[in-house]
């Protein structure tokens, strides 16, 4: 769970020799081929890894079935398999193992009622369940699982207060779970944030923790932070199996405005075998070539995103979309949007206060402008002005492809439920979900899924 897995299947190995009938060994192997899918997306392992899967799951069944770990084992990797077939785009596959993995835990629970690492599992199943997007709702009719993010999350919560001394056999899992269902599902994001700054969280010496808190820092937009954790975990052993990685740091760079970024996303492209960001990463080098005004070089690394990587993820969807039909935004506008990826709301005030409104022109740089001041005065706690520009946003932008009307509904939304007004944050929550065919569109529809959820609905 450190990313060491030479260590660790040297470790595997050892006991295999010594005790060539404990199944444990097969079972743990699966999270090193898991992992590493999940991390570097690489086609061809997942192919040879599939092999691999249904010899453990076959070696498994053998076990003692009086031992609660007994279905426990064959429900976790069905459940990494869920998660390595989503990242491969097998959505059915993904389902069909999620279900196993979700009918071997209720069996579990059934027999084994004490066994509290069930809670671990249970509880991300039933939490993911209750932020299913509307295109994925088969998924749980298909279950039967009635979702719930609260009651899910408070399974794991559970868990980890039972273990403060971090030695439960599922503290890591249960951790990152925890963390992640906080950030994104429970919009709890500062919770979040102390828990992994608290000391039950070490990255030291980790890559996994050093990912994790890196992303984390990336996505609650806090650019530096992100850098020097991702700095340090390039001196890390077996850092450079993780291509992932180098694309994070050049994000957090990017965010800064330090255009030294261009390398690290080249030497990510060069390093990466996976699809995932593929895209994404062409066209931010873009922006930076676009924002150095060398647009010949700009519209040269839009021309490798049509037939590179995938649109898996919204990130690449967007760059697609926008490497066929190019709109340039103001340099400005562009400037403002990465300052505020990085937290840097100051700054992005200064420069978007510089903009004459009146020039922006097109109709998609009047939305991303008032999205973006809203955007603005929103981290800086000014929520009377943050709602005027999200609901111009809203008004201007409801039946467009740009994704700001949708979002700037979600922002209201957050922006009621924290001050208390449900009713309102419910009805903002609708009206974004609501919009149709704009760009982000799953991972907006999960969080405004999410936002009712917690709310009732």
């Amino acid at each position: 769970m450190a990313l060491q897995n030479d260590e660790a299947n040297a470790l595997l190995k050892a006991e295999l020799l010594k005790n060539p009938e404990n199944l444990i060994p097969h079972y743990l192997a699966d999270y090193a081929d898991c992992l590493d899918l999940l991390f570097n997306g690489d086609e061809n392992e997942y192919q040879k890894s599939k092999i691999k899967l249904e010899s453990r799951l076959t070696l498994l069944e053998r076990g003692d079935e009086k031992s609660p770990w007994h279905l426990f084992c064959r429900a976790n990797i069905q459940l990494h398999w869920a998660m390595v077939h989503l990242r491969f785009g097998d959505d059915f596959k993904a389902a069909t193992r999620f279900r196993k993995s979700f009918l071997l835990l209720r069996e579990n629970k059934a027999s084994h009622p004490d066994f509290e690492e069930n809670k671990v599992l249970l509880g991300l199943e039933q939490a993911v369940a209750g932020a299913i997007p509307e295109n994925y709702k088969w998924i749980g009719s298909i279950f039967g699982i009635k979702g719930n993010i609260n009651k899910g999350l408070s399974e794991i919560t559970h868990y980890l207060n039972a273990h403060p001394d971090g030695n439960a056999p599922m503290h890591e899992e249960a951790m990152i779970y925890y963390t992640y269902l906080k950030f994104y599902l429970q919009s709890a994001q500062e919770t979040a944030w102390k828990y992994i700054n608290g000391a039950q969280y070490n990255e030291q010496n980790n890559l996994m923790r050093s990912f994790i808190k890196a992303n984390l820092a990336l996505n609650y937009r806090k650019a530096e932070v992100a850098h020097t954790i991702l700095s340090k975990a390039a001196r890390i052993e077996q850092y450079h199996l993780y291509p992932i990685l180098k694309y994070e740091l050049a994000e957090s760079m990017l965010a800064r405005l330090d255009m030294k970024c261009l390398h690290v996303y080249q030497q990510f492209l060069k390093e990466y075998k996976g699809r995932h960001f593929v895209k994404d990463a062409w066209l931010k080098m873009s922006w930076v070539a676009y924002l150095q005004n060398n647009e010949s070089l700009a519209t040269q690394y839009l021309g490798h995103i049509k037939n590179n990587g995938s649109t898996a993820t919204d990130a690449d969807k967007q760059a697609q979309r926008f490497a066929e039909n190019p709109k340039w935004p103001l340099r400005t506008l562009l400037e403002v949007r990465l300052l505020i990826d990085g937290g840097m709301y100051n700054k992005a005030l200064i420069h978007i206060q510089s903009i004459d409104k009146n020039k922006l022109g097109n109709i998609s740089n009047i939305l991303e402008y008032n999205f973006r001041y809203g955007r603005i005065f929103e981290e800086l706690k000014n929520d009377e002005k943050a709602l005027q520009f999200y609901s111009a946003t809203v008004q201007m932008g409801r039946n467009k492809r740009e994704y700001y009307a949708a979002r700037a509904a979600l922002q209201k939304g957050f922006i009621y439920e924290r001050q208390g007004n449900n009713k309102e944050a419910v009805k903002h929550f609708t009206d974004c979900l609501s919009m149709r065919n704009h760009d982000f569109q799953s991972s907006i529809d999960q969080l405004a899924k999410a936002g009712l959820n917690r709310l009732g609905n």
